[in-house]
This record gives C-alpha cells, sequence and structure tokens, in this order.
C-alpha cells in the first residue's frame, strides 16, 4: 500500500492533496484504533496559524465526531501545548494541524497518544491500512448520540503555569529579541519572557495566515540583524509549529542546537539533573557535540532522525535531554514533546547565570566544517548500494583517513530514494574532495547496475 506517514506525520498540499475528505477520514481512523471501546472517547486538536488549518481542524472534527467522539479544541497553540494537555487532562489521543517548518501552501498533521508522544509506528500503520485498505471499517452509522465539541478556554493559562512550575528563571536584566515566525508562539512569546522577567523586542507575531516561516527560525536573518543593530543580549527564533529554537549570539551569529543542548546539558550536569549523565543525539547532529560531551564526562547515545525515535530512546535509556541542530530539543522531565518556549527559557537563563556574553558560551562546542551530498538513486536499486563492496570500501578508506578527527554518514532518505553523504572534519578542501569521490563512486556504479561493469 501507498505509505501516507512520513517523519513528521501527514503532509501535502493544503486542500487540494491534503483534502478535507481525506481529514475527516483520518479522523475515523484515528478513533477506530485510538478509542476504548467501552466508553466515549475523547480527542484534543490544535493547530498553527496556516489559514487552511482551520478548514482541516474542521474536517477532523466532523470526522471524528460522526463515529460518536467527542472532540476538544486548544485553537492557535504549540505542538508541546497539546501534547501536555493530552497527558495532564486525559484524552484518547491529539492532532495537531501543522506542516511545522514548511512554507504555507502545505499542511498536515501530527498524531499524538494518551501519553502525549507522537503516535507509534504500528499505530500509524493500522491508520492508514483502514483508510487505504478497508474503509468500509469506518463508514458511520446510525448512532443515537454523536460526539461534541467544545472550546478550551484556559488552555494559555494553563501551558503558562506550566511553564511557570519546569523553568524556575529570571531574565530580569536581559534585553533579547524574539521573532514568532507568525507561528504558534505568537501570541504567547511576549508575554511570557516579559514575565520572566526579559526586556523584550518582538517580531513575527502577526499571523495573516499566509506568512507562516517567513522569519522565525526558518528565515532567521532579520533578526540576526536585528539583535546586533539593537544591542541585545540574545535574539531568540521559532519556527511556526513552536517546536524549534535557534537563538542568535549580541554579535548576529546562529546558535544552533547543537550549541543549545551543549550548554543545556552542561548546566543540568553541574545541578544534578542530567539523567544517567547522557544525552541522545541523531547522525544530523554536528561531530562538535560528541567531541564536547567526550571532553566533559557526558555519554552520549545516538537515535534516529525524528522526534517519534528521540523519545523511544530517551525512554528506553532514561534520557532527559535530546535534540537535533535544527533546534528541535526535547526536555522529557518537563515536556513529552519538544518545546520551543521552554527551550528558549532555559538557553536565557544559563546566559544570565553566567553573566557572560552569549558568543562566549557557544565557544562551548568546537563545530566542524560540514560537506553534504545528495545523489538520486532508482527505487529499484534501494538498499542494494550498502552492500557493493566499490562503494564501501572507498568509504571505509576515507574513514581510516579521517580517524578520530571526523566523521563520514551515508544514508539512504526520501520516498524518491536518495544517498545523502555528509562528511564532517577539520579541512573543508579534504572533505570536499572525499564526498565528490563518494558521490560520484555512486554515481558510477548505480549506471553500471552493480554488475561491475
Amino acid at each position: 500500500m501507498s505509505k501516507i506517514f512520513g517523519k513528521n506525520g501527514i503532509r501535502g498540499l493544503a486542500v487540494t492533496e491534503f483534502t478535507c475528505e481525506f481529514a475527516m477520514q483520518i479522523g475515523r481512523a484515528v478513533n477506530a484504533v485510538l478509542s476504548e471501546k467501552d466508553r466515549k472517547a475523547k480527542f484534543f486538536i490544535a493547530k498553527d496559524t496556516r489559514s487552511s488549518s482551520d478548514v482541516i481542524e474542521l474536517a477532523l472534527c466532523t470526522g471524528l465526531c460522526s463515529v460518536g467522539a467527542d472532540v476538544e479544541l486548544l485553537g492557535e497553540v504549540p505542538v508541546a501545548v497539546l501534547a501536555w494537555n493530552i497527558r495532564e487532562y486525559g484524552a484518547d489521543g491529539g492532532i495537531m494541524v501543522t506542516a511545522s517548518h514548511a512554507n504555507n501552501d502545505v499542511n498536515g498533521i501530527k498524531l499524538f497518544s494518551p501519553k502525549g508522544f507522537r503516535l507509534d509506528a504500528n499505530s500509524e500503520n493500522e491508520i492508514e491500512r483502514i483508510i487505504t485498505k478497508n474503509p468500509e471499517e469506518i463508514a458511520p452509522v446510525q448512532l443515537k448520540e454523536y460526539g461534541k465539541v467544545t472550546y478550551n478556554e484556559n488552555v494559555i493559562e494553563n501551558y503558562i503555569n506550566r511553564l511557570k512550575d519546569v523553568a524556575e528563571v529570571n531574565l530580569k536584566g536581559l534585553k533579547i529579541a524574539v521573532d514568532c515566525g507568525n507561528g504558534c508562539t505568537s501570541t504567547l512569546a511576549e508575554g511570557v519572557f516579559k514575565f520572566f522577567g526579559a526586556e523584550v523586542f518582538i517580531m513575527g507575531n502577526k499571523p495573516d495566515g499566509t506568512n507562516i516561516n517567513t522569519s522565525g527560525s526558518i528565515h532567521i536573518e532579520k533578526l540576526m540583524e536585528f539583535v546586533e543593530d539593537n544591542k541585545c543580549d540574545c535574539g531568540i527564533a521559532f519556527d511556526g509549529s513552536g517546536e524549534r529554537c535557534l537563538a542568535v549570539d549580541e554579535s548576529g551569529n546562529i546558535i544552533d542546537g547543537d550549541i543549545i543542548i551543549a550548554l543545556c546539558a552542561m548546566d543540568m550536569k553541574e545541578n544534578d539533573k542530567l539523567n544517567n549523565n547522557t544525552i541522545i543525539a541523531t547522525q544530523a547532529n554536528n561531530l562538535g557535540l560528541i567531541q564536547f560531551a567526550k571532553a566533559y564526562d557526558i555519554s552520549v547515545i545516538p537515535a534516529p532522525v525524528g522526534e517519534r525515535s528521540m523519545i523511544q530512546k530517551m525512554v528506553e535509556c532514561d534520557c532527559c535531554i535530546g535534540g537535533d541542530p535544527s533546534g528541535h530539543i526535547i526536555f522529557l522531565d518537563d515536556m513529552p514533546s519538544a518545546d520551543g518556549m521552554l527551550t528558549g527559557l532555559k538557553l536565557l537563563d544559563i546566559l544570565k547565570k553566567s553573566g557572560k556574553k552569549m558568543s562566549e558560551l557557544a565557544e562551548i562546542v568546537e563545530k566542524l566544517p560540514q560537506v553534504m551530498l545528495n545523489v538520486p538513486i532508482e527505487k529499484k536499486y534501494r538498499e542494494i548500494w550498502k552492500n557493493d563492496r566499490a562503494i564501501t570500501s572507498l568509504i571505509e578508506e576515507l574513514e581510516e583517513i579521517l580517524g578520530n578527527d571526523g566523521r563520514i554518514i551515508v544514508r539512504e532518505t526520501g520516498r524518491e530514494p536518495i544517498i545523502r553523504i555528509r562528511i564532517e572534519g577539520k579541512n573543508f578542501s579534504d572533505i570536499n574532495s572525499m564526498a565528490l569521490q563518494i558521490a560520484t563512486t555512486i554515481k558510477e556504479r548505480t549506471q553500471a547496475g552493480f554488475k561491475g561493469e
């Protein structure tokens, strides 16, 4: 069957590709898979600021209510708000209408379990089976009572109270700029950071349904310029769904997820809050983060890219922090999902307590140069390249040359298969040459059909 779920839920062109009819079927299938059969089910739905989010939200409500489930709408709030409400107040699951960091033309959904975690693969596969192969299982039938829709009027107040509980910070004396990316944090950010004592310049907080992710962590250039021109201590940038958080130092330089993870992990270690003295990192993280951890006697456990995989590994290993360079960072003891606002508060707290400049703190990680290349291949060659000695021998040879001063990651990704090559090392010219060698060899071997021609 055709795969409808990706690593970030389901996405498509809003309304025309990700249709209202499809959204209704998703609602019905979610109820069939997640609801308890002996009682009336209840689901929470939240959304981002895209103009198409209202339409999709209504279609999901229609689908859920038509099979008897109740729906509570949380409105335009960050993903973490939905996840925490599911866990805190009890629901059979939740749906976030968002395409996260994608542009406005695209929309989609993310599904959450009763624990507030991203839905597991088995449940997604079952939802997909029902929708694509057995839609008769969720065909509406005559009911005595259908579902009802209610609105949560206290969701923002409750979330802010949660932040107060888990972020005991005092930002008085800090001058910061915050760019909301015209997304879910637009109505929250200024009030939250001011409550904790910061002097706040707010931008990207006027969503009009079409301008999501036109600034913020996806397009951070304006914030970089503003911070430097206005002599701010730091800049904070969110993506449209409020999951990602990046920062800008006083000179307008980007502080990415690797640096934020390192600073937070070090602070947690010093305060005896770093569970098992371990962080979770993905292949996307810079080798500089791994070297930082080694230098400070912190263990690193690898996890596949994607929130679901990271959280699964965090739960298995009893770890409390993990993330990637994009600023998608999880503090599992505090929230069941990545929360950009919480990340920003923790980073600013470290800045304030240190008495240093953000640029000085960023020196904790020595970022290594990276080269990334993508090589498209035919679907029939999926996975075959991994066993081709001409390719694997070259990678092994180059890894030996790099030694402990670099690393090579070659992996297959995407529905239309692409072999992604990423090399890190101290010398950009050397690793660029290596990446080109690997890419050329892969192209030659795929064109030869792996027959040794």
